[in-house]
């Protein structure tokens, strides 16, 4: 390791940047724009915040870095990194520069600078979370973002089209299926869970799963063997979150009722304490209670969406209403 290296690891202190009063300890799941939602607004409301992202992207600028250099791939945590970035200058030209894609008839096409910034640090430190660590304190992110597994991940889909069930792998080609997927497992099977994320659940108030890719971003956090035991045990309360509409190629024509169903069905002793719905785009509000009953949960349904129609959440009405859950009395 060279003297840069050296250095960096020496002084990695993470949680050294501005953030809103200390509030409840509070851990968000998922990958992608879902988790990039939940964070937006999560980051309103407390100053203890972690999120654990999918490490199982194939494709794009994440998927070429994982092959050629063997690393996690970046750009959920790059992701889950940008929407923690504060509503200053600094954070919003931070955001900005992470999310940036070059442009060019060469081989940087279409590389985002928060990935090769997020894989230096890694090759620097020899150490995923130290890097994550530095690359949150240079953006002034108000949370810590940490890997859901310790290494790369494939994700196998059991597809069903015109009444013939095969086998999708890789998070792409299970996104963009023409089938409906009925069930998803992971390549390796018993993966090495990062271990400050298991912690991270253990030592949570609350637990956020989604919004997001209920099959390629949500559900594969119940699929790392140490990181279920801990969202199963855990002191903290659990909350649903659920999207605004279905993801094409993924749950098309999925109610909100039925993505609690699919959940239920690969973590069936999960208990959660909360399903939060925007009230606009439940067509049945007694289906989808049911459905949280059956979780143990509540049904709470609120205005969460962005008022320009889009399916988006809209992250002060979401801080909001996660802020007056979060401090009513058990």
């Amino acid at each position: 390791m060279n003297e840069l290296a050296c250095g960096l690891g020496e002084s990695a202190v993470p949680g050294e940047f501005a953030s809103p009063p200390r509030g409840p300890k509070v851990v968000a799941l998922g990958g992608g724009h879902g988790l990039y939602a939940s964070l937006s607004a999560l980051r309103r409301v407390t100053g203890d915040l972690t999120a654990i992202a999918t490490v199982a992207d194939d494709g794009g600028s994440s998927g070429r870095l994982r092959r050629e250099l063997g690393v996690l791939p970046p750009g959920d945590l790059r992701m889950a990194l940008a929407a923690l970035c504060g509503d200053d200058e600094w954070g919003e030209t931070w955001t900005e520069v992470v999310q940036h894609r070059f442009r060019s008839e060469g081989e940087l096409h279409g590389h985002a600078v928060g990935n090769l910034l997020i894989v230096a640090l890694w090759e620097l430190l020899d150490d995923p979370v130290k890097g994550l660590d530095w690359v949150g304190r240079l953006l002034g992110a108000h949370g810590r973002v940490l890997p859901m597994a310790s290494v790369p991940l494939d994700i196998e889909a059991e597809v069903e089209l015109d009444g013939v069930i095969s086998v999708v792998r890789g998070q792409v080609a299970c996104a963009l299926t023409p089938g409906r997927v009925q069930a998803i497992s992971l390549v390796p099977p018993d993966p090495p869970a990062c271990p400050e994320a298991v912690e991270a659940i253990e030592e949570a108030d609350w637990v956020v799963f989604g919004p997001g890719s209920w099959f390629t971003s949500v559900l594969p956090h119940l699929k790392v063997p140490e990181l279920a035991r801990a969202l199963h045990s855990t002191s903290a309360r659990r909350m649903v979150v659920l999207n605004l509409a279905p993801q094409p190629g993924e749950t098309d024509g999925f109610s909100p009722e039925k993505h609690l169903e699919v959940l239920r069905e690969h973590a069936p002793s999960l208990l959660v304490d909360a399903v939060l719905a925007d009230q606009s785009v439940v067509d049945d509000p007694r289906a989808l209670e049911k459905a949280a009953v059956s979780l143990g949960g509540r049904l709470i349904l609120a205005d969460v969406a962005a008022s320009d129609g889009s399916p988006r959440h809209d992250g002060p009405r979401l801080a909001a209403v996660l802020d007056e859950i979060f401090h009513e009395k058990r």
